[in-house]
């Protein structure tokens, strides 16, 4: 079956985009990553306004990709942090490709602002395409299959 006999409406790749293509989805995401919790410090650091921010929090929360924590600091009224799910968890990698897709392309010339390393070797962490069986696969090597979800385009 030819790629354009296949309906897309329910292709993994963009539901996806649906969640995380938002403005400040991903930056988002990266902040919380790193540590950042609490909404006063993402938009700081940010610099994203308070209404698209706590939009994108919200939708990443309905979306189950955050969970809300309650906080309260002494003398003040109950806030949130905001934590990664497992969901939330499993994007790392596609953050780790787009960040490493951009250290290649998109760094200045003194190189990219951060490197990620593993904590117990120091060696470089990047993403690669590897099959179930440990085989690293270039993308010329990549097949496509139908799918259990694979629907066959309407005749227009």
């Amino acid at each position: 079956m030819e790629y354009l006999d296949v309906d897309n409406s329910n292709c993994s790749l963009g539901r996806t985009v649906e969640l995380v293509g938002q403005p400040w989805v991903v930056l988002i995401l990266r902040e919380v990553v790193w540590g950042v919790h609490r909404f006063s410090d993402m938009q700081a650091h940010m610099g994203v306004s308070k209404s698209v921010l706590s939009a994108r929090l919200d939708h990443l929360v309905e979306h189950g990709v955050l969970e809300r924590r309650d906080y309260q600091e002494p003398g003040q009224r109950k806030r949130f942090e905001y934590h990664l799910t497992e969901k939330g968890a499993d994007l790392y990698p596609v953050l780790s490709a787009l960040r490493q897709w951009g250290d290649k392309y998109l760094a200045g010339p003194e190189g990219p602002s951060l490197l990620i390393t593993h904590k117990d070797c120091g060696g470089s962490v990047g993403v690669k395409l590897m099959c179930e069986h440990g085989h690293e696969v270039p993308l010329a090597e990549l097949e496509r299959r139908p799918g259990p979800g694979m629907r066959v385009r309407a005749a227009a």
